[in-house]
């Protein structure tokens, strides 16, 4: 067990799971072991093991045990929904001694960028590693040597991960044992401003447009807000250039979208109809999406930014739509659409962030 020291918190007892969640998989995907969390056989994708709260700039250590074929990691910024390795980042643990890195060997940012080197002990031996995120830094090590130093605000894709978000363990049904886990919190930089996320958040929106055949009804149950009619449900407060952030699901081949600025307004689509002429991601009447393999009834992570004359939406860590000629500069407020009646849309965590 990690003492604490350096500012260092331990995230592990030693002796129970205590902090952590397991995700995405059965309950004994994860368990504990003469000193050690183990990955059990029961851990196969997409389950992980994920800390209870989420972070964003931060030193974290951990030490992990490789004996035979091994295949994993662990993620840092990691989405609540969506894929952790695309939204957030991933640091892969593999036993192979890669004489050539490659953007899957161990200590990779999985699966883009390669480490500097491959130093990985393969033969019953534990390892070290260290995670420094101080956002664009980002810093890695294995077994005391560098093997990342990296500006992500200089990477393409890097750029628009998560800034903030879970820890995880990951092993692919593969005996990786971790301990020693430990963190030392950093200061944040990303100032989120929340929107929504529970209903108390309510009395900041208002209902626009409502359609007296369907009235639009916008409803919060604990932390999710469920919109289902006609009409929109708009930000009180106007905003111009920023990033907005956000979980959403809808039922089957729901119709909705998300509006910005005014006189006229923008929508970005929700429609999830890949054959439509305009899916979910595009910007109605000026750029089609690639359509993102969403499901109905499953959460996707959103996200968009706005500035100037430009647009970008990502969902679930994929770039789908991007247009840089808006026209219409002027400030607006942020606004849910609600466009079929019967066909709901679930949103929660709903950020924004002026830029």
């Amino acid at each position: 067990m990690m003492q604490a020291s350096d500012g260092f918190t331990s995230l592990f007892d030693g002796r129970t799971l205590a902090g952590w969640i397991a995700a995405d998989g059965p309950e004994p995907a994860f368990y504990v072991h003469d000193g050690a969390i183990v990955g059990g056989p029961a851990s196969g994708y997409p389950a992980w093991l994920r800390s209870q709260r989420q972070y964003e700039n931060f030193d974290f250590r951990c030490e992990f045990f490789v004996q035979g074929w091994t295949d994993g990691g662990v993620y840092f910024h990691a989405p609540e929904h969506g894929l952790k390795s695309r939204c957030g980042f991933k640091i892969s643990i593999f036993q192979q001694q890669d004489a050539e890195p490659r953007t899957n060997s161990m200590g990779s940012i999985f699966p883009l960028i390669a480490p500097r080197k491959v130093n990985v002990r393969n033969r019953g031996e534990w390892n070290s590693l260290r995670i420094q995120m101080d956002w664009p830094a980002l810093r890695v090590w294995v077994n005391g040597e560098q093997v990342h130093d990296v500006d992500v605000d200089q990477h393409p894709d890097l750029r628009f991960r998560l800034r903030s978000g879970y820890l995880g363990l990951e092993t692919l049904s593969y005996p990786i044992r971790f301990r020693n886990l430990g963190i030392r919190e950093l200061p944040g930089k990303s100032h989120w401003q929340p929107l929504f996320r529970g209903p108390e958040d309510l009395v900041n929106w208002t209902v626009t447009e409502s359609n007296p055949r369907a009235p639009a009804r916008f409803e919060a149950s604990g932390a999710v807000l469920r919109g289902d009619g006609l009409g929109n449900l708009v930000t009180r407060e106007k905003f111009r250039d920023f990033a907005l952030q956000l979980y959403i699901r809808g039922s089957r081949h729901h119709n909705g979208g998300i509006l910005f600025r005014s006189s006229p307004h923008y929508e970005i689509q929700l429609h999830d109809v890949e054959e439509s002429h305009y899916p979910t991601g595009s910007l109605y009447h000026f750029r089609r999406s690639s359509y993102p393999r969403i499901e109905s009834e499953q959460w996707f992570l959103f996200q968009m930014w706005v500035k100037e004359r430009w647009c970008l939406v990502r969902i679930n860590g994929e770039n789908v739509m991007e247009y840089d000629r808006l026209e219409n500069l002027n400030e607006g407020p942020i606004a849910l659409q609600a466009h079929d009646a019967g066909r709901w849309i679930d949103y929660k965590d709903i950020l924004v962030r002026r830029d």
